[in-house]
């Protein structure tokens, strides 16, 4: 189903919370010996919609009129709102054993010893907040992995053979 968001755009207000830098992401997770690749499925469908901001995207069908309970893509502050979701459910990790750019997140440990210690607290925090991660798009305890389009391993970044 496609909503057509245009005029609750134009009269939202932008929200300009920034994404992180790619360079800074990419560049933190350099160094590490072991990591875990996570992907958030359907990220945006993850946030509950304010009730009194449900009536807002209502859209009428053939069989009644519907309105969405969760965050939809194409609303215009759906990003920048989930950006500053993760950042603030995991922001004692963020930077120290762990870099998240939007639904894409990237687990990172100096050493094997730390791996189910960081694991563990970051399933601690996606279970208290309700947040799922696609197990298709997992990958845990690798020493090289995609990570927004660039091939990360101990040594660095790589390159990347898709492209």
């Amino acid at each position: 189903m496609c909503t057509d968001f245009t005029s609750l755009n134009k009269a939202c207000p932008k929200d300009f919370y920034p994404l992180p830098c790619l360079g800074r992401l990419v560049d933190g997770s350099t160094g590490h010996e072991v990591f875990d690749f996570m992907d958030g499925p359907r990220g945006y469908h993850q946030i509950r919609m304010l009730p009194e901001d449900e009536e807002k995207t209502a859209f009428i069908t053939e069989y009644g009129l519907y309105r969405w309970k969760v965050m939809q893509f194409g609303l215009k502050n759906a990003g920048a709102m989930y950006q500053r979701m993760v950042n603030s459910i995991f922001a004692t990790q963020i930077g120290r054993n762990m870099e998240i750019y939007v639904d894409d997140m990237l687990v990172k440990r100096k050493n094997r010893a730390d791996h189910l210690k960081n694991l563990r607290e970051t399933f601690d925090r996606l279970r208290e907040s309700q947040l799922k991660v696609n197990p298709k798009k997992c990958s845990f305890g690798v020493v090289l992995g995609k990570f927004l389009g660039y091939m990360i391993s101990s040594r660095g970044i790589e390159l990347n053979p898709d492209k």
